[in-house]
């Protein structure tokens, strides 16, 4: 149904009605785009900040990084990694000037099935953002949803006090691991569910309401809130701005900036289609996963199993660019000598 140019003008956009019910989060590194949607926070991750380092605004920030690695000293190995992670502090620092809530920093995804690397790895990223001034309520660390992973954010929450935001989130085995470690947020992946549906089988299109990754966000959601988990929805990874309004109200979305700006222009009324008073209707029952069922639930899910694989190999082939570019910012002048 057209809306009329007169009450076009009146209705909010699909952007600020999904604010009255959603809290919007910039799945981003580029400031600029943070600045116009005004989100309350933003998600960044090894891609997004390959992406961001590479424009020539932000090069002060990787140069920043590099100094910072070469002051430390050490191997090359050490001096590439800590500038490494000084640059994902330095952009998320930056991104905290910009909005009032929280940033999410990543921790390396080669350290995936390695639980005490990513523990000590995390509480590093946290060590830099208090050098930098900022408490670590303001940031979630991003770790894989593998087994692993979610037990490195069990003990980060509970004996250290730091907040996670557990990504590459495809199956409702690690939903509902997720929700017994006791994590602050979980990233469940919808566009990349959908993908894998439209490679694998014969639909190539779905409704919005019909769509793979929707249906498992809205599982994932329902159980979270019938069951009294405290732990925040953050539905992610979007193909097209049908899906994001199919999951109104879920507690946060996080949204590209092309797809922010597409609802931004949009003016059609938005409703909430989840809801906590129909999460306690559903007839979904609870359910305890020690280590050896959660492998079995999860293995049963051959989405996400290739998903999860595909999404680290993904994030670590990033992580290896962007070192490779650090690395050649820091050594290639010393070794043209």
């Amino acid at each position: 149904m057209s809306v009329s140019p007169v009450k076009r003008q009146k209705m909010e956009s699909a952007l600020d009605q999904l604010k009255h019910h959603t809290t919007v989060v910039a799945d981003t590194g580029d400031f600029n785009a943070i600045d116009e949607y005004k989100p309350l926070d933003a998600t960044t991750n090894p891609s997004l900040i390959l992406a961001a380092a590479q424009m020539p605004a932000y090069q002060k920030l990787v140069d920043d990084a590099v100094a910072y690695g070469k002051k430390l000293g050490g191997s090359e190995d050490e001096q590439i990694q800590n500038a490494c992670d000084k640059l994902f502090v330095l952009f998320g620092a930056e991104i905290l000037k910009r909005i009032p809530g929280r940033v999410s920093t990543e921790v390396d995804a080669r350290l995936s099935f390695d639980k005490e690397g990513m523990i000590q790895r995390a509480r590093r990223l946290i060590d830099l953002y208090k050098e930098a001034g900022i408490g670590k309520d303001r940031i979630l660390i991003k770790l894989s949803s593998t087994w692993e992973g979610i037990q490195a954010g069990k003990v980060l929450e509970a004996e250290y006090g730091i907040h996670c935001n557990m990504t590459l989130l495809f199956s409702f085995a690690q939903a509902v691991a997720c929700a017994e470690a006791g994590v602050t947020l979980i990233s469940p992946f919808v566009g990349r569910i959908l993908d894998w549906y439209v490679a694998n089988g014969d639909k190539k299109a779905y409704e919005p309401s019909e769509d793979p990754g929707v249906k498992s966000v809205t599982k994932i959601y329902n159980y979270y809130k019938k069951f009294g988990y405290k732990t925040i929805v953050m539905g992610a990874s979007f193909r097209n701005t049908g899906e994001i309004k199919a999951l109104t109200g879920c507690d946060y979305l996080t949204i590209s900036p092309k797809l922010l700006a597409e609802l931004s222009k949009e003016h059609v009324k938005l409703t909430p289609t989840l809801s906590v008073k129909d999460a306690q209707a559903c007839d979904l029952e609870k359910i305890h996963l020690d280590e050896k069922a959660f492998r079995w639930h999860h293995n049963e899910d051959q989405m996400a199993v290739e998903k999860l694989s595909d999404g680290i190999r993904k994030f670590a082939a990033d992580a290896i660019k962007l070192e490779t570019m650090l690395k050649e910012r820091m050594f290639s002048a010393e070794n043209g000598k």
